[in-house]
């Protein structure tokens, strides 16, 4: 069974050889065939080659006309296109040339406009200038006139009568009796309440003396009618003998006291306290006149106002004591200070 099956594979194989040797064979003559013909149709185009004469046409006399007449075209043409090209190169010359003079007179033309501009300021300048000084010229001339008006009803006016107002010469004197402090600063007049921040700082140096603390100390008291007192004090303690036994004692020193307002400007303007007499008289009620001082602390600023005040309380039978002060110094006192000098 096997023996039959493999013959029939093989005989199926031989009849595929067969038929691809068929095929090739086919093809050998196919190619054999068109290189015949293709070597039949060359000889032939060669053949046909050969056997064809050239054609020679010669030109006559109309043709040579034509001929010449086209050269002399051509030649024209061509002599006009280099004298083109040479005006051209002379006209991009003189373009050149004249872009390069343009450029020159922008320049040129820019220079002028800024000297014409800075001309035109100056005279400008000197026009404000003349027209300025010909109102000034008019205002002197209408002061002028003001003032020749007011020499002439001067001179048409009888001499008034001046009352000098003067206080008797000063003499000063040391303060023993009862004093009051104010305060005259940027024009303004305020009462410093110098005896009850005193009052308070006995009471508040007996309470730092109770204390255990030593050293220097600084505190503030008040306020007092809107003013408040800062002191400093060193507070110790020393040894000390007494019928010849040695004990402790609580040592108090005062260095300084400044007295100053809660708030800045403080006071009544002076022209309000000179036009309103009720003012001082609150302050001064009950002050005997001959046992008073009043002390005025002022400052730089307020030196016309304390005269204005001294007039016053003069009138009013006060002695007056000034101190002055330092611009933005404040009112300060010590153990070691002076007493105030009324006149």
């Amino acid at each position: 069974m096997k023996r039959r099956k493999r013959s029939s594979l093989e005989n199926g194989n031989d009849a595929f050889l067969d038929i691809v040797a068929n095929l090739v064979g086919i093809l050998i003559i196919l190619v054999v065939i068109l290189g015949a013909k293709s070597q039949q149709v060359i000889r032939e185009t060669q053949e046909q080659k050969l056997n064809e004469e050239p054609k020679i046409t010669y030109a006559g006399d109309a043709e040579f006309s034509d001929l010449a007449t086209e050269a002399t075209r051509a030649a024209a043409a061509r002599a006009d296109s280099l004298r083109l090209e040479k005006t051209i190169k002379v006209l991009d010359q003189q373009l050149a040339s004249k872009a390069e003079q343009r450029a020159t007179m922008l320049d040129v033309l820019r220079v002028a406009e800024e000297a014409w501009k800075e001309h035109q300021e100056s005279l400008d300048e000197v026009a404000r200038e003349r027209s300025k000084q010909n109102e000034e010229m008019a205002l002197l001339h209408q002061e002028l006139e003001t003032v020749d008006g007011e020499l002439q009803r001067l001179a048409n006016q009888d001499t008034p009568v001046i009352a000098v107002s003067h206080l008797p010469t000063p003499m000063a004197k040391t303060v023993f009796g009862t004093e009051i402090h104010m305060r005259l600063k940027d024009n303004r007049l305020s009462v410093v309440p110098v005896d009850r921040l005193l009052d308070e700082l006995k009471r508040d140096l007996s309470r730092v003396a109770g204390g255990s603390r030593d050293g220097m100390m600084d505190a503030v008291i008040g306020p007092v009618n809107d003013y408040v007192a800062r002191y400093a004090l060193h507070k110790s303690e020393e040894l000390v003998a007494r019928g010849g036994a040695v004990g402790r004692m609580t040592m108090v020193q005062l260095q300084a006291i400044m007295f100053e307002p809660l708030n800045e400007p403080h006071g009544l303007m002076m022209d309000e306290v000179l036009r309103d007499r009720q003012w001082l008289d609150i302050q001064l009620a009950g002050r005997n006149p001959a046992t008073t001082t009043v002390t005025v602390w002022v400052y730089p600023d307020s030196y016309a106002a304390f005269r204005s005040l001294k007039e016053n309380l003069y009138e009013r039978g006060f002695a007056t004591a000034g101190r002055p002060l330092e611009a933005h110094r404040p009112i300060m006192a010590s153990p070691h200070g002076t007493r105030s000098s009324a006149q």
